[in-house]
């Protein structure tokens, strides 16, 4: 049989060419468990056709097109699956790695805009759009001690990575995936880093979006290569210990004429009212929650990247706005849910139904929700009324954090609250706290350009809030370029300027995150309970007018480490901390952001056994007596704890 000539006969090629009637119920349900597997381009198994299959429900016709048929929808035309809204053929000759689209008519027989093939599991690199024909990629099974890795009483540090500008190509090109593997891996594990998280990495058409105007869901971009080179990256990732989270946006799609929107002539991915399926603030479609068929497409997705990609789980994007009917939106402007509230009750089933799903098929793998409102339950199990994520941003806490860092030391004292409010609301959910590259861009500057004060006190001072986050219950999450305190913000087309490592003064701020993240290893009181309220305890809170803070982290076990951070530029000698008595025993730094080889002064208590006194402050009746170095935190274990 010809090159691009229609296959009619199963036995021409061994295998049935038709997809299932068992499948095709299950897809119009929502719940085929692997739509992947059914939906898009598959090669048949003795590789001598493709079948192409397409959802469609609203389409007159729909024909596949490519290099096979010189770009002619007369050529190979699908047949129509009836109620399920399928369309199928398989096409001779077409092996992997051919290019191909959809070519439909909408239901008044208008040719549309060529489409590419939403199931594509690879696609051309932009600005072409076309799909590729891809091999399904193998199950993997998420290894048992990465599902230790991502509980909520692990060490969970995460560093967030926009791929394309992490690093470059001397010539300015994207790493492959190989490539990567090579390099980002391993570095990652020296710092100390539990996990990576990876800004979008479906296909994308635009550079600048960072992958978060996503069209290719199924689809690793072609900037660094197909599904095979991914896998191995991520299995580097978990020879050196690291797991691997993905940013996954099923919040929004762009509205580039080959992609989803309109694309059978119908709203059929998006809501057809702009009131609920238009972003205003993106200028993108919002999905329709409430079709079974496009919930199994997102849900298929998310599945994909793990049990075929490997990784350890996903972030999902902009939560908040899929929640709120009314996000982003004035008065008139959005239609209220059947209860006449502004909740979007699809968009929480959806999550629900997610991450329940998950939970079941893919056991160890994690759900994070950005998420920036006070919508209640977020991480609860969905068995309690939650959403069912494992972890949620908080939000609150950067911002809150990030505010009082910025104000002049001689100032912090009248806004001591915004350093100690986050524990009001510390363990309502299991937190990340998230310095992330949305606090790098936009003007915002970098997290260092944002501290206060010459040019000693702002590295000083970056120190000492990376010191406290540290110390402060819930997870870390830290965006690329931080951890060794870049002074500009941002810029996606260009690698990180590594080097700055030349210069003594960031090379000591990269030190001092490797061993902070060694010590929030190593000492299961700065991780075991970091979502728990007994894993924390204030000793000193109410110090506003020295702008210092002292708290004990627990371990649930009997260990313990006490935090004080100093956010003026004076040092305190002789400062007392009471002890209630069990904290009694002798104490010494472990770690002092404040040390010679991070770049600070080198004031502060190493060495020394220091016991308590029999001397009353902070209401008990014993207390350590420190001296506490300016702009620094410091964090100390009992000796036997080291």
């Amino acid at each position: 049989m010809e090159r691009g000539q229609p296959v009619t006969d199963a036995a021409a090629v061994g295998v049935a060419v038709s997809i299932d009637d068992a499948d095709l119920e299950l897809l119009s349900k929502g719940s085929h468990p692997a739509p992947w597997t059914v939906l898009g381009a598959h090669v048949l198994a003795d590789g001598s056709a493709t079948r192409f299959s397409l959802w469609a429900p609203n389409a007159r016709s729909v024909s596949v097109v490519g290099d096979f048929n010189g770009w002619d929808g007369r050529v190979n035309p699908l047949r129509n699956r009836g109620w399920s809204g399928v369309w199928e053929g398989a096409v001779a000759g077409v092996g992997a790695g051919a290019l191909y689209k959809f070519e439909l008519h909408d239901a008044n027989g208008h040719l549309l805009p060529l489409k590419a093939d939403p199931m594509a599991r690879q696609a051309q690199l932009r600005p072409d759009n076309a799909s590729v024909v891809a091999h399904v990629p193998k199950r993997r099974t998420l290894p048992a001690e990465r599902a230790v890795a991502n509980a909520r009483q692990a060490p969970v540090s995460i560093y967030e990575v926009h791929l394309g500008s992490w690093r470059k190509r001397a010539d300015g090109g994207f790493l492959s995936w190989d490539e990567l593997a090579a390099v980002l891996p391993g570095y990652v594990a020296d710092m100390g880093f539990t996990h990576l998280e990876l800004m979008p990495i479906t296909e994308h058409p635009f550079d600048g979006s960072w992958g978060y105007q996503t069209l290719g869901v199924y689809a690793p971009s072609a900037r660094f290569g197909p599904m095979e080179g991914f896998q191995r990256f991520v299995q580097a990732c978990h020879d050196h210990g690291v797991g691997v989270l993905l940013d996954w946006v099923p919040a929004h799609f762009p509205t580039d004429a080959f992609g989803l929107a309109r694309f059978d002539g119908t709203a059929l991915y998006e809501y057809q009212d702009p009131r609920e399926g238009y972003h205003q603030d993106w200028n993108t479609c919002i999905y329709n929650f409430g079709r079974w068929e496009v919930r199994n497409f997102l849900i298929g997705s998310a599945r994909y990247w793990i049990e075929c990609g490997g990784v350890d789980g996903l972030r999902v994007d902009a939560v908040a706005s899929m929640l709120y009917r009314d996000y982003s939106r004035k008065e008139g402007q959005w239609l209220p849910n059947v209860h006449g509230g502004r909740e979007n009750l699809e968009a929480i089933d959806l999550f629900r139904a997610l991450n329940s799903i998950l939970g079941a098929q893919c056991p160890g793998a994690i759900t994070v929700a950005e998420e920036s409102t006070a919508f209640p339950g977020v991480s609860a199990p969905v068995s309690h009324g939650g959403l069912g994520f494992h972890y949620k941003w908080n939000m609150g806490w950067m911002n809150d954090t990030l505010r009082y860092m910025q104000e002049d030391p001689v100032h912090r004292r009248w806004h001591h609250d915004k350093m100690r409010f986050g524990l009001v609301y510390a363990f309502s959910e299991n937190f990340v706290l998230p310095l992330s590259h949305d606090e790098v861009v936009h003007g915002k500057g970098s997290i260092l350009g944002r501290m206060p004060g010459d040019d000693w006190q702002r590295f000083a001072n970056l120190r000492a809030y990376y010191g406290f986050m540290w110390g402060h219950p819930g997870k870390k999450l830290l965006f690329m370029g931080q951890e060794f305190a870049q002074p500009w913000e941002w810029q996606d087309a260009h690698e990180l300027p590594w080097g700055l490592l030349d210069d003594a003064r960031h090379r000591g701020v990269q030190q001092l995150v490797r061993d902070l993240n060694g010590l929030y290893k190593a000492q299961p009181a700065l991780h075991r309970l970091d979502c728990m309220p007994e894993g924390f305890e204030w000793l000193v809170v109410d110090d506003a007018d020295n702008s210092v803070y002292a708290w004990a982290r627990h371990d649930g076990r009997g260990g313990a480490v006490l935090v004080v951070s100093n956010f003026t530029p004076v040092v305190r000698q002789g400062y007392r901390i009471g002890l209630p008595v069990h904290l009694q025993g002798a104490w010494q730094e472990a770690l002092n952001t404040d040390a010679t080889v991070y770049g600070g002064s080198g004031v502060g208590n190493g060495g020394v056994r220091l016991l308590p006194e029999p001397v009353a402050a902070h209401g008990h009746g014993h207390s350590l007596c420190l001296t506490v170095p300016p702009l620094a935190t410091l964090m100390l274990v009992r000796p036997s704890d080291r």
